[in-house]
């Protein structure tokens, strides 16, 4: 199967094209390279030295022998994408690329603009292409558990079924989204959903968690194929900046209380759960959602993991509560379903001592590229 994966560059859309092409499928990388652009905008890098994609690309051919196509270019420009369309003919899309930060889209009107416009208008696009070229293909979305928000009652997985004045329907789950970011994704969620209905598309939306992790089978093979690992304060996770602080003896700064519960899974199975998607894909008409998760933490919950494990390493580091710069609940309910991926065949990885030893050695190993004035937030959603 020909599957082309846009956003291919970036943290997620890297893993997945190696994984995709080591098990046989035909893969091309679509990518703008626009958040190379918005590491040098925001003067940020990535913990661990990232090759140019052509690089990248070239490495991964002389270690594996297999070949994947580069398309340079913006799919919110539809002649390109069409162009894309016509030379790859990919029978399923994985659609990584969007601008994936909930700070970024809050830092003004202008990031604000650019997130809702890049992800919704490039996504619409996505679907005419489809429409047009291959009505048939399967479109891999990923979303965000942001979407749901934290509802007083049990997340479902896409769908809920209500019943009101006596009758009884099948419906959307109700969004609550907690940023312009997580606004895009919602409105991505509605288009897709009214393209499949109208046009017989066929579609998996995948609501993902926090994903955590630098290696998987394919980017361990060379260190020019090693992913991303962000830790600032626009593009990094907690768990992320959790382990940077802990690696120069900087404490962890949990944002207000820390009773703010997230779902998280592993890179590995970020790129499995991909994998499983395709390879059952969604019939004519749908499109179904996977809540894309493995574990359930708090962020104070983290902090505290990353304090064990940094102990065994010899890391000594205390747990700071910090105003919060984000406009959400810091204790809440929040019980999430996830089975429909595990239904598919997935076995989770799960976030042991293991795992946050490795992410610390990665934090202790490129210690020297680590900038102290990025490690703190510099974005607040009241402004």
């Amino acid at each position: 199967m020909k599957v082309l994966v846009i956003g291919g560059d970036g943290y997620c859309g890297w893993a997945t094209a190696l994984h995709l092409a080591n098990k046989g499928y035909e893969v091309g990388v679509l990518d703008s390279l626009i958040r190379r652009h918005w590491d040098n905008e925001l003067g940020v890098a990535t913990l661990t030295p990232i090759a140019s994609i052509q690089d990248r690309i070239y490495k991964w051919q002389a270690v594996s022998g297999q070949k994947i196509d580069l398309f340079i270019g913006d799919i919110t420009n539809y002649e390109f994408l069409q162009k894309t369309f016509r030379n790859f003919e990919p029978e399923a899309l994985v659609h990584f690329g969007e601008q994936r930060s909930a700070p970024f889209s809050m830092i003004d009107r202008e990031h604000a603009v650019l997130t809702q416009v890049n992800n919704v208008v490039g996504t619409l696009n996505l679907l005419y292409a489809i429409k047009e070229h291959n009505p048939d293909c399967h479109l891999v979305k990923l979303g965000t558990m942001g979407e749901y928000g934290t509802p007083n009652i049990d997340i479902e997985e896409g769908y809920i079924t209500i019943e009101h004045n006596g009758r009884k329907d099948t419906l959307p789950y109700p969004k609550q989204p907690g940023s312009f970011y997580h606004l895009s994704k919602v409105h991505d969620s509605h288009n897709i959903q009214f393209a499949c209905r109208t046009w017989g598309l066929r579609a998996t939306d995948l609501n993902q968690g926090v994903v955590y992790g630098v290696l998987t089978e394919e980017t361990g093979t060379d260190e020019l194929l090693i992913n991303r690992l962000d830790y600032d304060g626009v593009f990094g996770t907690a768990l992320n900046r959790f382990c940077i602080q802990a690696a120069i003896g900087h404490p962890l700064t949990v944002y207000g209380t820390g009773g703010q519960t997230r779902s998280f899974l592993d890179i590995r199975d970020t790129v499995r759960c991909i994998e499983l998607a395709i390879a059952t894909p969604a019939e004519s008409g749908k499109m179904r959602v996977f809540n894309q998760f493995t574990e359930l933490f708090s962020i104070r919950d983290l902090a505290y993991m990353v304090q064990k494990a940094g102990q065994t390493l010899g890391i000594k580091v205390e747990v700071q509560n910090i105003d919060n710069p984000r406009v959400e609940l810091e204790e809440h309910y929040f019980n999430a379903k996830n089975t429909n991926l595990l239904d598919l065949g997935l076995q989770p990885h799960f976030l042991s001592d293991a795992l946050l030893d490795s992410l610390l050695n990665f934090a202790v190993r490129y210690s020297d590229r680590i900038d102290q004035k990025q490690i703190l937030p510099k974005v607040k959603w009241r402004g």
